[in-house]
């Protein structure tokens, strides 16, 4: 193990929050970005068969429990936080779109978002405000957290899955089928019309 990789592991134990590759550079002193990310690699692989990973997530690196060895740290039962379909929808389109105004959640959604979903998603660490649009009305934006990719297991938002990868789980079936039946069944009542 090198220096520079001693100094590095030191640093993400004694840090409070996780930690960007530039944060460790400026942190170690005169550490070169490349050598800090290579040495991260480095310990990342040493650490993979371990009580404790080290993880890279939105940029951010830490330590962690190893999956398998989480139930052994549970000293009480997790509450389940169960989103409603409304919350659930809304965070994908957040997660898939940002940054995205509440007024374009409700022009993907087809209807009216509650402000308390917003707020629920808040307060879960999962959306956050972004900003403002820069168009007349200068309208809220919102976007995910670094929180959100930890809690999904995701290190970017490119990790999300897409529509091939929905499908594939049949995710998206159901409304797939439902959409095919409807147009079936549209497609009769022209013909029986035709035919009268």
């Amino acid at each position: 193990m090198t220096d520079l990789e001693r100094a590095i592991e030191a640093a993400l134990f004694a840090a409070e929050e996780p930690m960007t590759v530039e944060a460790l550079a400026g942190f170690l002193g005169d550490a070169a970005n490349a050598d800090v990310r290579d040495a991260l690699k480095s310990l990342a692989e040493m650490y993979s068969e371990r009580g404790v990973h080290l993880v890279e997530r939105g940029k951010r690196w830490h330590f962690e429990t190893a999956p398998d060895l989480a139930h052994l740290l549970r000293k009480e039962k997790e509450q389940v936080r169960r989103l409603s379909r409304a919350a659930t929808e809304v965070l994908a389109i957040i997660a898939y779109h940002e940054p995205v105004s509440r007024a374009e959640i409700e022009s993907i959604r087809g209807v009216q978002t509650s402000g308390g979903t917003l707020d629920v998603l808040m307060e879960a660490g999962w959306v956050k405000i972004a900003g403002r649009r820069e168009v007349p009305g200068r309208p809220t934006i919102y976007a995910t957290t670094p929180e959100f990719l930890d809690h999904f297991g995701l290190t970017s938002r490119r990790d999300l899955p897409g529509i091939a990868e929905l499908k594939a789980t049949g995710l998206l079936d159901p409304i797939d089928d439902a959409f095919e039946a409807l147009t079936d069944s549209g497609d009769d009542r022209e013909e029986a019309e035709d035919v009268a």
